[in-house]
């Protein structure tokens, strides 16, 4: 057996037959046809085993490249298996940004399109919905190019992909021209969030909170376009070295969590800070944890919080982290959950030192309830009925893929049981 590897959770683990990190695209060539299996690897922050193999597992970290910017400076050809941390720096020094990010930036900017990663934003879609064009490496190690004039059905089902038609090399996306965020932090009842929460929506580019299941005060969390005011000194959003301490007690003491939750946020939290967004955009989370999250039709979305509330609450359950609820815009991509129109999205987490497997089994039926999807790379259990059942273009994805992979080089168990013929 090869090198263990596990996810950043700790929660999926394999041992490929080996772990490879290509200099050139001629190596990667080799690698690629050579393998019997073959997954590609970024910064393993999926809790689903998305990356898990017994082949080859590939990451692209080091591949030769850079970034490529159009003469109209809307768009640039990016190395896929740059982390979002080290395409966000070069961005910038270009004088460009990204439309939109999520709150880490670890992943490979594959990963983050291939899964539907996003951010906030009633009107600013995933990061998928930034993809232009793709290169793609096939089973054989020819590259082909797609985008929405060439090869459009390929390009369609390659906007979010799972990783299953080819290891993507280099990605065209949407940018902007570089901005400053301003972030404010304020902490709110949840009732007073909930009663304002459409005029949140409707004022702010970006707007989240997070709640814990025990607590009454949310935090509210709010980006909005504002002009530079020098270096940024505060890196992080918020110090979690005191939310590591609660999270060890509680897991030494599930008890305790009842009681010190309501602790954790205080009413009268004020805190702003105004940076690069590419550097306003992430935060560190240091603190591991398992999650489940799933996009739910925005006018769904408080029931189904309340809901998944009152299911922690009646049962005791030992929860130590927030909610956390966004607004997404909708799309038209085939895989996408978000593909019916905008949605709420409700990221339920654990510490993963505690136990979590009952816990979303028992939430995510809620979920469902409420007309919601789960985001791909996080816990959920759908089966191939249940794809078929939820995504109308399933059939046509499948059809794709294999037309590009007949052999299924590129799927693993997980994924042979939802998208590869039987």
């Amino acid at each position: 057996m090869g090198e263990r590897w596990r996810n950043w959770s700790g929660s999926v683990e394999a041992r490929p037959q080996r772990i490879t990190r290509p200099r050139t695209d001629a190596e990667l060539a080799d690698i690629v046809r050579t393998a019997r299996k073959l997954r590609v690897v970024g910064a393993g922050h999926s809790f689903m085993p998305l990356c898990e193999t017994d082949g080859a597992l590939v990451s692209l970290s080091e591949l030769e490249g850079g970034v490529d910017i159009s003469a109209d400076r809307t768009r640039a050809w990016a190395p896929a298996g740059w982390s979002l941390a080290k395409l966000t720096a070069a961005l910038w020094e270009e004088g460009l940004s990204l439309v939109n990010q999520g709150d880490v930036n670890p992943q490979a900017l594959a990963g983050a399109i291939s899964t539907g990663t996003h951010g906030t934003g009633a009107k600013l879609g995933s990061l998928s919905t930034a993809a232009r064009g793709f290169q793609l490496m096939q089973a054989d190690g020819a590259v082909l190019t797609c985008s929405a004039s060439e090869r459009p059905e390929l390009f369609e089902a390659q906007r979010l992909s799972l990783g299953l038609l080819g290891v993507a090399t280099r990605i065209e996306i949407d940018v902007l021209p570089a901005y400053h965020l301003e972030e404010r932090l304020e902490s709110h009842p949840l009732d007073v969030v909930a009663e304002r929460w459409d005029e949140l929506v409707a004022n702010n580019r970006h707007v989240e909170f997070f709640v814990f299941p025990y607590g009454e005060q949310a935090i509210l969390k709010t980006l909005n376009p504002a002009p530079g005011e020098g270096p940024l000194k505060q890196l992080n959003d918020m110090d979690d070295r005191a939310f590591r301490m609660v999270c060890d007690l509680c897991a030494a003491a599930p008890f305790l969590t009842r009681r010190l939750q309501p602790l954790i946020v205080r009413p009268g939290v004020r805190q702003r800070r105004v940076g690069p967004a590419y550097q306003i955009f992430p935060s560190e989370r240091s603190v591991r944890f398992e999650e489940m999250e799933y996009e739910i039709p925005m006018a769904n979305g408080w029931a189904a919080l309340r809901e998944a509330i009152a299911y922690i609450r009646a049962r005791k359950l030992p929860i130590t982290f927030p909610f956390e609820f966004r607004t997404i815009a909708g799309d038209d991509i085939w895989l996408s959950p978000f593909n019916r129109g905008p949605c709420i999205s409700i990221s339920a987490h654990q510490y993963a030192k505690m136990p979590w497997r009952d816990f979303f089994a028992g939430l995510e039926p809620i979920f469902r309830a409420h007309g919601g999807r789960p985001h791909w790379a996080k816990r959920h259990t759908l089966t191939r009925e249940d794809v078929d059942a939820l995504y109308p273009q399933a059939a046509r994805f499948r059809a794709v893929r294999a037309a590009h992979d007949p052999e299924a080089k590129f799927a693993n168990a997980h994924l042979a049981s939802l998208f590869v013929e039987s």
